[in-house]
């Protein structure tokens, strides 16, 4: 006959002890100190992607800007060699010369450098020096960020 109910918890039911608490609280924390590093990584990758990203696409624009002018769909300036004048004539269009009042827009906003935070993109024009950075003002040729920092590859980000 049973007289008295043990007041004792099964083992099985027990909670972590002290010694368990600080190795599992060791290990998160090693954990999360290990994926700081590779989350920073990823941010600076992709800025990278998307700087790259812009860049392509208003080189893309430049270009086919200077297919138009070369087919002699719009009036380009005399000495522009067929390239825009500045970028904000890819945002804002050009009219084009049938006589018509159609304008041929090569990019919808000018995007922005992920690496400065602002559209202020460095300019060249084709009289320039492919690694110039004192845009003469003629005409837009190529652009480059004006980040002055360095890429994850080693390479300047002004030199993309």
């Amino acid at each position: 006959m049973r007289t008295a109910v043990s007041s004792r918890i099964a083992p099985s039911q027990a909670g972590l002890t002290l010694i368990e608490l600080i190795v599992t609280c060791g290990i998160l924390v090693l954990l999360s100190a290990a994926a700081l590093p590779i989350a920073k990584h990823a941010l600076v990758r992709r800025k990278e992607a998307e700087l790259r990203h812009n860049l392509r696409e208003i080189r893309d624009a430049i270009d086919r800007y200077k297919d138009v002018a070369d087919r002699g769909q719009i009036a380009v300036d005399i000495g522009a060699q067929g390239y825009p004048p500045d970028l904000e004539t890819l945002v804002n269009g050009v009219s084009l010369n049938q006589g018509s009042d159609k304008r041929i827009v090569f990019l919808r906003a000018l995007p922005i450098d992920p690496m400065t935070g602002r559209p202020d993109w460095g300019l060249r024009s084709a009289q320039d020096d492919y690694d110039s950075q004192n845009w003469d003002g003629k005409n837009v040729f190529d652009i480059y960020s004006r980040s002055t920092g360095t890429a994850m590859d080693g390479t300047k980000y002004m030199d993309w």
